[in-house]
């Protein structure tokens, strides 16, 4: 493809409103730049996120998501991104034995401090997802859930 053509994916980005969501904020007053294909969907903790939601996000179009929490032990909840970094894992392994490549989900800790970081990651995800390409869809056939591929 040509730059012109290149391939921008859409990026769905779950922030812990505490930590990740206040660096990404940190990243834009500093004038930090980053690629923006993320939409960000500010959230009270990253263990508020239902796995649902994030098949939800692919069914509707999403090339991949970022899930971003507080740092182990930096949770304002106490341990809610414990519950969310086991609950994504178990997600994750669902998701790949569906046909749905690793590099399309991300899960990261990112302080409220982090603003550098966070465009660093913003951009290691949006280059890794550029690598696997557009999302193709997930289908259902007689059998069960298949890549659409």
């Amino acid at each position: 493809m040509n730059k012109q053509n290149e391939f921008e994916p859409k990026i769905i980005a779950f922030l812990c409103n505490w930590c990740s969501y206040a660096a990404a904020d940190l990243a834009g007053s500093s004038r930090i730049q980053y690629p923006p294909n993320i939409r960000v969907i500010r959230v009270p903790c990253s263990s508020r996120i239902d796995p649902l939601l994030i098949i939800k996000a692919f069914k509707m179009g999403a090339d991949g998501i970022l899930v971003s929490g507080c740092h182990p032990g930096d949770c304002h909840y106490i341990d809610g991104n414990m519950y969310a970094r086991r609950r994504f894992v178990m997600l994750k392994e669902l998701l790949a034995f569906s046909g749905i490549e690793e590099e399309r989900i991300n899960f990261t800790w990112c302080s409220a401090s982090e603003g550098k970081r966070f465009g660093g990651i913003v951009e290691e995800v949006v280059n890794n997802i550029k690598k696997v390409g557009p999302w193709q869809g997930l289908g259902v056939k007689e059998g069960g859930l298949v890549s659409g591929k």
